[in-house]
C-alpha cells in the first residue's frame, strides 16, 4: 500500500482509485487494473525514442482503459513503506537526467550481458525511486525495460522472471543495492 498525502486520485474519504468505470471496491479495481494492463502489455507498445515521453506512452498505453491520467505525471507526493518517492515538482528534471544518461550510454547497446545488467539495474532502480505515476509504475517500468533490452540486444524472456525476487531486487536496489537486480 502507498502512502499518499492530500490524494485527490481517490475517491473522497477511501483509498480506491478514481477509474474509469466508476469501480470503489479495491478488490474489483485491482482485478480489472491487472487484467486489462496485462492485455494492453501483450499488445504492441508504442514506438518511441527510448526518451521519457516514450515512457509515458508506455504507462499510457497500460492503463487508457483504467484511469483518466494513464501517462499523465502524478501530482502527489508518495511513499511506500515510509521510503518517499521522488516529489512530484522533481519529476519531469530528474526522468529528463535518467533518460539524457541512457541516451548517452548509447541505450545500452552493445554491450557485454554483465556491463548491460549492471547499466539496466542501475536504470531501473533510478526510474523506480523517480516513480512518475500515481499507480502502475512498476508494470510500466518492466514493459519499457523489456523494449530498451530488445533494442540493446539483451532480449528478456519473462518466463525466467520470478516475480518475487524481481520485487525484492527493485527493493534492495531502492535501499542501495543494485546486485540483486542486475543478477
Amino acid at each position: 500500500m502507498y502512502d499518499a498525502v492530500a490524494d485527490d486520485y481517490c475517491y473522497p474519504g477511501t483509498t480506491v482509485l478514481k477509474n474509469k468505470l466508476d469501480l470503489r471496491n479495491p478488490e474489483e479495481l485491482h482485478s480489472f487494473e491487472a487484467e486489462v494492463s496485462d492485455a494492453r502489455a501483450d499488445e504492441e507498445l508504442p514506438a518511441g525514442k527510448l526518451d521519457f515521453a516514450h515512457f509515458k506512452a508506455v504507462h499510457e498505453h497500460l492503463f487508457q482503459d483504467v484511469y483518466d491520467w494513464a501517462g499523465k505525471i502524478r501530482t502527489v507526493r508518495m511513499s511506500k513503506g515510509g521510503n518517499p518517492f521522488c516529489f512530484p515538482e522533481n519529476i519531469e528534471d530528474q526522468a529528463k537526467l535518467l533518460f539524457a544518461q541512457l541516451k548517452q550510454d548509447k541505450f545500452l547497446a552493445g554491450l557485454e550481458p554483465e556491463a548491460f545488467a549492471e547499466k539496466a539495474a542501475h536504470f531501473l532502480s533510478e526510474l523506480n525511486v523517480i516513480h512518475a505515476f500515481r499507480e502502475g509504475n512498476g508494470r510500466a517500468q518492466l514493459s519499457f525495460f523489456l523494449l530498451l533490452a530488445d533494442r540493446a540486444g539483451h532480449p528478456i524472456d519473462l518466463k525466467d522472471l520470478d516475480p518475487y525476487a524481481f520485487l525484492n531486487a527493485m527493493i534492495a536496489a531502492f535501499d542501495g543495492d543494485e546486485a540483486p537486480l542486475a543478477a
